[in-house]
């Protein structure tokens, strides 16, 4: 077959995806089903998969699945607890006095407290936290949910202690002897003369961090702008933009230090650290009056009575906590939070020996149905278990009634249920279209398929477009590790083929995997179950898609001007790119706060 046509016939299942959420506005648990279809037809019909290795591929995706529901599970039943206890409304009184600006709390919550709960966490755990949590301040559920998803990129990459670079990444190279040939030329070896992958993993970490510390230095002033635009009295950028001076100081905070720390100690703790430090220098701000909005008028999403219907989760407005007759110092009721935050950290330091003794235990499904796929969870080390832990904590130390923690319980268990839906289509659908090697047909693997229509097409362009690759695979896979392990040696190669460093071109790959977080479907789902936004995932994606396309774009014209440098000029295509959507971003910006 033609490349090209397999290359098309492989954008079906996310076309049909598209289509029905985004352009139908049909809810995840009635598009899926389609897409699920779709990808079976293909696998069967044009691929010639067998098909005990299609259902196996589907059972595998049941139990990824059923390990994201035990996530939201977890998450959902932190909220309730701390919504039952009487916390959130402590917290919530905590900020107020921090400061009343929603404005800036969605950076102090989203953006730095977010990023360090991803590099801490990662796998979409930085929405379950932060969203109940933006909540929880009185945002509305869809504000919170569009926020939680907009941070999903700069900090996504060195999530987990460095998961997708240390695994991702590495697990793509691994073994194949044109990168131990290249290695071995370039200078990457051990002192053995070996290829060193660690130096290897290294190189491509701190390209990786600059590249997210241009590209994502705006992130925080387009997620006020957003916020400010969509769920604004006055549907206002403006109102967003006026707080440049904290948004901008509020990303350098923590993309400097993050950099750094990449460049120095490697991808296990840039966005772990860096967004401590920043998060400790910005709180210090904010109690001294620094970098504020100016005016003495606090933005606010106005009376809840006015707010549209579709900003709603399923219980209306603000979250509210549990009339308590005990009083609850701000300390205890983020104590919960802390200790999430706290477990996270530990149980995820490899010298510890909490992790081993936690990943010990192992649930697995080696050879499926006969077939070559295999399936292994660790239930101690899922960060559900870790929310279920914080949360029976919380019974006890904010001394709830047993009462309220069954209400708590039941209603989590009834919205977990509700997610369920369109997670058990979603996720097989994912593991068919990343299992389609090896038909009769002798096509590649659809991911590959698409991946190689593109670059056939493009030639020596191609650094435009690899962030756009790496962001489709988590598009689809929800996972910048699962698209990094599926592209990373793709994008090697091509590299090599049009004359580029291969190690710029597979960090191209790694910073769109992280950006293609922003409008993946199951952590859109996972985020909307948690604050009862189900049904509205079309809504989210549509809401997000231009900061994707942002990052992705100005990710690939930087590499493009980076890559094509010494044999271009410096005025080369991508140059100019970066030139002008840097000159569009302070037009306006500039624009937007002079109609304020």
């Amino acid at each position: 077959m033609n490349p090209a046509w397999s290359a098309l016939l492989s954008l079906c299942p996310i076309g049909v995806v598209i289509l029905l959420l985004v352009g139908f506005r049909w809810p995840a648990s009635r598009a899926m089903p389609f897409s699920y279809v779709t990808v079976v037809w293909l696998a069967l019909g044009v691929w010639k998969i067998p098909g005990l290795q299609v259902v196996a591929a589907s059972l595998k995706g049941l139990v990824v699945a059923a390990s994201l529901l035990y996530i939201i599970f977890g998450a959902i039943l932190l909220l309730h607890t701390l919504q039952e206890s009487g916390a959130i409304r402590v917290i919530r009184e905590g900020f107020t006095g921090l400061s009343p600006d929603p404005r800036i709390q969605v950076i102090l919550v989203a953006w730095l407290f977010g990023s360090f709960i991803e590099g801490s966490a990662g796998f979409g755990t930085p929405a379950a936290v932060a969203v109940p949590l933006l909540v929880g301040l009185g945002f509305p559920a869809m504000a919170a949910v569009v926020s939680g998803m907009i941070i999903q990129c700069t900090p996504v990459s060195f999530g987990a202690l460095g998961t997708p670079i240390l695994v991702g990444v590495s697990t793509g190279l691994s073994g194949d002897e044109s990168v131990a040939s290249w290695a071995v030329g370039a200078g990457f070896v051990t002192a053995e003369g070996q290829p060193d992958m660690p130096l290897i993993l290294k190189e491509v970490g701190w390209r990786v961090a600059v590249l997210h510390a241009v590209v994502g230095t705006v992130i925080p002033l387009f997620l006020t702008a957003t916020m400010t635009r969509l769920f604004g009295p006055r549907r206002s950028f403006g109102e967003g933009l006026a707080c440049w001076p904290f948004a901008l100081v509020a990303s350098l905070s923590m993309t400097l230090p993050y950099t750094l720390v990449a460049y120095v100690l490697g991808p296990e703790f840039p966005s772990l650290l860096g967004s401590l430090a920043g998060l400790s220098f910005m709180v210090w701000c904010v109690r001294r009056g620094w970098f504020m909005p100016p005016g003495s008028s606090v933005w606010t999403f106005g009376p809840p009575a006015h707010w549209d219907s579709d900003w709603l989760g399923e219980k209306g407005g603000i979250l509210e906590s549990a009339p308590t007759s005990r009083p609850m110092s701000l300390w205890r009721a983020w104590f919960p939070y802390l200790l999430v935050a706290g477990l996270l950290v530990l149980t995820r330091l490899k010298f510890l020996p909490l992790v081993s003794w936690l990943r010990s235990v192992k649930l697995e499904w080696q050879y499926i149905l006969g077939s070559e796929l295999g399936v292994a969870i660790e239930p101690l080390y899922l960060p559900g278990t870790l929310f279920i832990v914080t949360s029976v904590a919380t019974f006890w130390l904010h001394r709830m009634s047993a009462m309220n923690y069954l209400r708590a319980v039941k209603t989590s268990a009834s919205t977990m249920g509700k997610a369920s839906v369109a997670l058990v289509f979603t996720v097989p659908m994912v593991q068919v279209f990343l299992n389609t090697a090896d038909g009769a047909a002798g096509l590649l693997k659809m991911p590959n398929a698409l991946a190689l229509g593109v670059a056939s097409s493009v030639g020596s362009a191609w650094p435009l477009f690899a962030p756009l690759i790496g962001g489709f695979g988590a598009f689809v896979a929800g996972s910048n590790t699962v698209s990094n392990m599926t592209f990373s040696l793709f994008q090697f190669g091509v590299g090599e083929q049009i004359g580029l460093d291969p190690l710029w071109v597979v960090a191209l790959q790694a910073v769109g995997g992280a950006a293609g977080n922003i409008i993946c479907v199951h952590n859109v789902v996972a985020a909307s179950a948690v604050v009862g936004c189900l049904g509205k995932e079309g809504q989210v994606i549509r809401r997000t898609a231009v900061i994707f396309l942002y990052y992705a774009l100005f990710a690939g014209a930087l590499g493009y001007a980076l890559l094509w440098l010494p044999q271009r000029g410096v005025l080369n295509l991508g140059a100019w790119i970066v030139l002008g959507m840097g000159t569009a971003i302070v037009l306006w910006v500039r624009h937007h706060l002079g109609r304020r």
